[in-house]
């Protein structure tokens, strides 16, 4: 089972977006998918139509180490796709793990549960420094952080992203590894910003950083992103195709891209989902007349 946390110290850079995209077409792909709701702010929790919604959620697992699958995991609309809800309004979790012996090692130990029935979990986590999200690091064997195209976002990622995990290092005298880092640029505008150029510029500002990797792929700002967020939808199913006259790639050649690089063990499962494949799991035509209207404006 492998294991991701989207994270980064600052807020607004896409981290809900790119989990519920990867672990999408990761489902779509035939992968057994769990999705932890780590934030606060529940918005992964309400991505996805919920079909068989569990009275409890990630205060019940961490709270109380509650693993029942029946107790805790929702099914969504999107088949071998499961939440774990956000369900922490009060932000309790974090005083309790503070307080507990093995809080910020708490989920490694208990993800051990679901190891049998999915192939990845995904962890979605506040966009600032807290305990849950120190823990979902400790948890993960990967960790992924969207960058947004601005000028100070390197200074910012490194100010805190990267001190973060230097301050944690010291967890690996106790035999724990952590994660691989991968970064990416999220929202890339095709107008005012060249997305190459500034994946050469991380590139040349982390390369000399041990455990980081700079992603080639970059993901645009596109309406159609947005678009399958008020659908419930990964943008992917929603964006087969690129339209007529526009630059940036289509949202199934993007996240393909995507995915291959962060998974690359499962690059032959994600090449097989073509336009035609996901058709065939989800019908596209309801998107045709809008897929029509964006290409005119992206």
């Amino acid at each position: 089972m492998k294991k991701v946390a989207v994270i980064s110290t600052k807020g607004g850079v896409g981290k809900t977006t790119t989990a519920v995209n990867l672990a999408g077409i990761a489902a779509d792909a035939g992968k057994r998918v769990l999705l932890l709701d780590l934030d606060i702010q529940p918005t992964l929790s309400s991505y996805f139509h919920l079909e068989a919604e569990a009275d409890g959620g990630i205060f019940q697992l961490v709270g109380f180490n509650e693993t029942r699958h029946s107790e805790i995991i929702s099914g969504t609309s999107i088949p071998n796709l499961h939440v774990i809800k956000s369900n922490d309004d009060q932000g309790q979790l974090n005083s309790l793990l503070l307080n507990a012996a093995d809080g910020r090692l708490r989920l490694l130990r208990l993800l051990e549960a679901f190891k049998d029935d999915y192939d990845l979990v995904v962890m979605d986590t506040q966009g600032a420094r807290s305990v849950t999200l120190e823990m979902a690091l400790l948890a993960a064997d990967t960790a992924i952080s969207p960058i947004i195209p601005e000028l100070l976002a390197a200074r910012e990622f490194r100010r805190g992203t990267i001190a973060l995990f230097d301050e944690l290092s010291s967890y690996q005298y106790m035999g724990i590894q952590l994660p691989e880092l991968q970064v990416f640029i999220n929202r890339a505008d095709a107008v005012t910003t060249d997305a190459r150029l500034i994946t050469e510029n991380l590139h040349s500002t982390f390369d000399g950083d041990s455990g980081i990797r700079v992603l080639d792929t970059s993901v645009p700002n596109l309406a159609s992103y947005r678009r399958a967020a008020s659908l419930s939808m990964p943008a992917h199913r929603i964006e087969t195709r690129k339209p007529s006259g526009r630059k940036a790639p289509s949202a199934l050649e993007t996240m393909t891209a995507l995915a291959i690089e962060v998974f690359p063990e499962w690059a032959d499962d994600f090449q097989q989902l073509t336009p035609e494949k996901v058709s065939s799991i989800f019908d596209t035509s309801t998107f045709t007349q809008f897929e029509t209207e964006e290409g005119s404006n992206d």
